[in-house]
């Protein structure tokens, strides 16, 4: 790995005595300007793709086609992510983090606006592909926005409030098609996402500076550029690393296909096995993603006095034990406290990943290397919603109950495995290039 397994610095006294209300008013105007600039990108980002994931029967409808081939465009979203990932981050490596964001936001929202006026599903999947291209690059480059800018205290608190940006996304997807999809539609939906951008690039634009880390290391960046730098000779960076590299990205499948195997899907067996609104299931959905945003700002936290590999890997193992209530309930309720336990537990263990992930990332090639990884495992993923949607409709007659709970007990099983096999550098100092 990148990092020593060494015992992390410590932490003065105060921090530790901190709670979260205290390591978010200890951040100067800056820091914290930047933390939520990040916060919101990533909440719109998981927005714009959410939309899709509940509109997935409405379009299929329209077009005339089945679950599995709308699916395709969630896949082919996540598929086209790495390519963002690495195209983003060189451009935060090399000439900030802050354009590299401004420019992204602006790109993703642009083709989820795009989405709304697809004339037939294959443009719609074109559409959704580059959409993925643009999203692929804002969890990279907004974690090291951030954490380059925020200081160490605190920093498995502000992990997991981060990711959950992803909650917050989906609950905000969640809301908006409970309460608007009936009279919007599905076109509707993917305009009505593209519309928090202008707040967003305002916010960076105008109250969030440059990382200190990318600034002390400009010099020599601009002296390689000079001598001839390119980006052969930056994706070479990675390779140094590239034992490093393959771990994050076998993680990051294991991540993905825990999160995308438990969320994607979702919304279409509440609605077709079981019958329920769009209302119910954008009630059921606001209920577990209230339990996702806990379970990442909590178990992110605990990461803190635990460390990284042991939050994750109770997290994942305790997923499990839900699944009765998550996919084999029959009732509203049952339901909305099962989804609530999966999905603390589910993004309780991915509230560590931000913090993990950079910390355990070399310096020269922080904005590339957890965003390229982390895209990477989605890559290896991205089919996962279409297996489970053909193997839902070949193998259980349409009943996706147990495809769900295979997905759960395979994945929670190797994430546990592969995060308690790898290293961390939980402390590591990030304010340095």
């Amino acid at each position: 790995m990148t990092a020593s397994s060494s015992p992390p610095p410590l932490l003065s006294p105060n921090s530790r005595r901190r709670g979260p209300v205290g390591h978010f008013r200890a951040l100067t105007s800056l820091q914290r300007n930047t933390f939520l600039a990040s916060l919101f990108g990533w909440s719109l980002d998981a927005f714009d793709f959410f939309i899709l994931v509940f509109c997935v029967s409405a379009i299929g409808t329209e077009f005339h086609a089945p679950v599995s081939g709308v699916a395709a465009a969630i896949s082919v979203t996540l598929a086209m992510r790495p390519a963002g990932a690495f195209l983003f981050g060189f451009v935060a490596d090399r000439y900030g983090r802050r354009p590299a964001l401004l420019a992204n936001i602006f790109c993703y929202s642009a083709f989820e606006l795009a989405s709304a006026f697809a004339p037939s599903l294959r443009s719609f999947l074109v559409i959704r592909a580059l959409f993925g291209v643009a999203m692929g690059g804002e969890w990279g480059v907004g974690a090291a926005l951030a954490f380059e800018t925020l200081p160490r205290e605190g920093r498995g608190f502000f992990s997991g409030l981060l990711q959950e940006g992803y909650a917050i996304g989906y609950l905000l997807a969640s809301l908006s098609y409970g309460i608007l999809f009936r009279f919007i539609g599905w076109r509707g939906m993917f305009v009505l996402g593209a519309l928090p951008a202008i707040p967003v690039i305002y916010l960076i634009a105008t109250r969030v500076e440059e990382s200190p880390a990318w600034k002390q290391g400009r010099v020599a960046r601009d002296a390689e550029m000079y001598l001839g730098g390119d980006i052969l000779k930056y994706l070479g960076r990675i390779l140094k690393y590239l034992g490093s590299f393959l771990f994050l990205v076998l993680l990051m499948f294991g991540f993905n296909s825990f999160s995308h195997g438990t969320q994607d899907l979702y919304p279409t067996f509440l609605q077709k096995n079981h019958g329920f609104s769009p209302g119910t299931v954008g009630l059921i959905a606001v209920i577990y993603n209230i339990g996702a945003l806990v379970g990442g700002v909590v178990i992110g936290a605990w990461s803190e006095k635990v460390g990284r590999r042991r939050a994750i890997t109770v997290a994942a193992l305790l997923s499990i034990p839900a699944i009765p209530l998550w996919a084999f309930s029959h009732t509203v309720v049952m339901f909305a406290i099962g989804g609530f336990l999966m999905q603390f537990m589910v993004q309780g263990a991915w509230g560590v990943v931000p913090a993990h992930l950079n910390e355990l990332s070399p310096p020269a090639v922080r904005a590339t290397f957890p965003g390229f990884a982390y895209q990477l495992g989605n890559f290896a993923a991205s089919w996962n919603s279409v297996f489970q949607a053909r193997a839902a409709e070949q193998y259980y007659g349409g009943d996706y109950a147990r495809v769900l709970m295979w997905t759960v007990l395979i994945v929670a099983t190797l994430i546990a495995f592969v995060a308690g096999a790898g290293k961390e550098a939980r402390g590591a100092d990030l304010s340095s290039s």
